[in-house]
């Protein structure tokens, strides 16, 4: 009688137990609540190297992450609805891919991503991230040029909130020009020159005949790279430069016209007539940037952050002194061919919808906050009232602004864009060396693109809705 009493005790003991240990369990996986009953949401931010400070470098501290993490105080205090904590680590660039890959797969990726668009597009066709739609207003988009807004949709959905963008332009030694006799192709220190197509020939050819050698010896008119998967972007404007479109309404590659072989012959006929440095197929963008700091080349390619850099080691005395100036990439059609590299926050899908509501919520706030935008002329500002505001200390900012009208999207938000990279280089290092004629190299360029594309394509969440 006693053992079966004692069974009997224990074993409503066990129930007890695990009535408690569900009741506690219950408790736990509920939001917690803080003092004032909000419950508390935790993000995580993730971003690369993009500037340090808040506003400016020169504030004391300045790192990468304090922008974010004075963006997210402020938030925390402002925000109704929820408590929010917002954990904020910087990633460098070459882990990027495989640390969100890695908890992807996991199930366990950042909230939020602050990034160059670019570097992020094939994780919108991979379903890995969610529309913004709803909070990009009606002030915003009458702010950031309808350019921008291209950049950063897929199919129909906004997947980036624009903040800053790192343009690309050409670069040309104003030095080199004077002394060649091109004075009157020189634009001022705060003007992106806009020449022709004929002009910037004429500009070519006077580099050759007229440079002094014995001022520069070794230099090269004008820069060209090939060497690997960097060899896109600036050869892309190129090959757009008589009027083809790249890429129709669906995402597939069209060169494989009259005016994409015209570009690609146009490339060739300036190499082979010693308009370029030599070797291109065997030459890097590192490589010619060097050359241009060096004074072998009267035009080069740039970005604002690699101009700016520029114009610091010029001034620190790293680099030799010379007028370094800005120009756009001509066209035939007159119109300058522009392209930029926008950065902002896209927002993952991380199938927790209090989190995705607040991560969208802070996306907006420090993307639309008036005082907290002010930190995107740390690189170039998107918003034309920021680039107003800012135009006396920068002049270029201005500058800038107005070549969005002009602005095309290298990539054409097409998915697999990382592995399109990897077609180009080898069709131009065919193209210098003379295995493949130009029309060869565009058709050849077009057919291993698409069908890239279409294999991205099919794996798409965009294409596939």
């Amino acid at each position: 009688m006693l053992k079966k009493s004692l069974l009997t005790m224990l074993s409503l003991l066990l129930i007890v137990s695990i009535v408690a240990a569900c009741s506690d369990k219950s408790t736990t996986d509920k939001p917690k609540e803080n003092e004032d009953g909000k419950e508390t949401v935790e993000l995580a931010l993730w971003l690369t190297p993009q500037w340090k400070g808040v506003l400016d470098g020169s504030e004391e501290g300045a790192d990468y992450d304090s922008f974010f993490k004075h963006a997210a105080e402020r938030f925390s205090e402002e925000y109704d609805e929820y408590d929010v904590k917002i954990n904020v680590e910087v990633i460098a660039g070459d882990q990027r891919d495989e640390m969100l890959n890695v908890n992807l797969n996991g199930g366990t990726p950042p909230d939020i991503f602050f990034e160059s668009v670019f570097a992020m597009g094939d994780f919108a066709h991979r379903g890995a991230l969610v529309p913004l739609n709803d909070i990009v207003d009606d002030e915003a988009k009458s702010d950031i040029a309808e350019n921008y807004w291209d950049t950063v949709t897929f199919g129909d959905d906004v997947y980036f909130y624009p903040f800053s963008h790192m343009p690309g332009t050409l670069v040309y030694n104003a030095d080199m020009f004077k002394a060649a006799g091109l004075e009157d192709y020189v634009g001022s220190e705060d003007e992106i020159k806009t020449w022709s197509l004929e002009e910037y020939e004429a500009i070519l050819k006077g580099l050759k005949d007229g440079t002094p050698k014995d001022k520069y010896s070794n230099a090269f008119p004008m820069g060209l790279y090939a060497l690997n998967n960097q060899a896109d972007t600036w050869n892309l404007a190129y090959l757009r430069m008589f009027g083809n479109e790249f890429f129709d309404k669906d995402g597939n590659l069209i060169v494989d016209d009259a005016n994409g072989a015209k570009a690609a012959a146009w490339l060739k006929k300036n190499y082979d007539e010693g308009l370029t440095n030599p070797g291109a197929e065997s030459v890097s963008s590192n490589d010619v940037n060097a050359m241009f700091q060096n004074q072998q080349l009267g035009v080069s390619f740039t970005n604002s952050v690699l101009f700016n850099n520029l114009k610091t080691d010029i001034e620190s005395g790293n680099v030799p002194k010379f007028d370094a100036r800005l120009a756009n990439i001509p066209s035939a059609s007159g119109d300058p061919l522009s392209f930029t590299y926008v950065t902002g926050a896209a927002v993952f899908d991380t199938k927790d919808e209090t989190r995705i509501k607040v991560s969208k919520d802070f996306v907006k706030f420090f993307s639309t906050d008036a005082e907290l935008v002010k930190a995107s002329k740390n690189g170039v500002p998107v918003r034309t009232s920021v680039a107003e505001e800012f135009k006396a200390d920068n002049p270029l900012f201005a500058a800038y602004d107005q070549n969005a009208q002009y602005m095309f999207s290298f990539t054409g938000n097409v998915p697999g864009y990382s592995e399109l990279r990897q077609v180009l280089y080898p069709e131009l290092q065919a193209l210098y060396i003379g295995d493949k004629t130009p029309e060869q190299v565009v058709a050849d360029y077009q057919k291993k693109g698409n069908e890239v594309i279409e294999k991205s394509k099919a794996e798409s969440v965009i294409y596939n809705k």
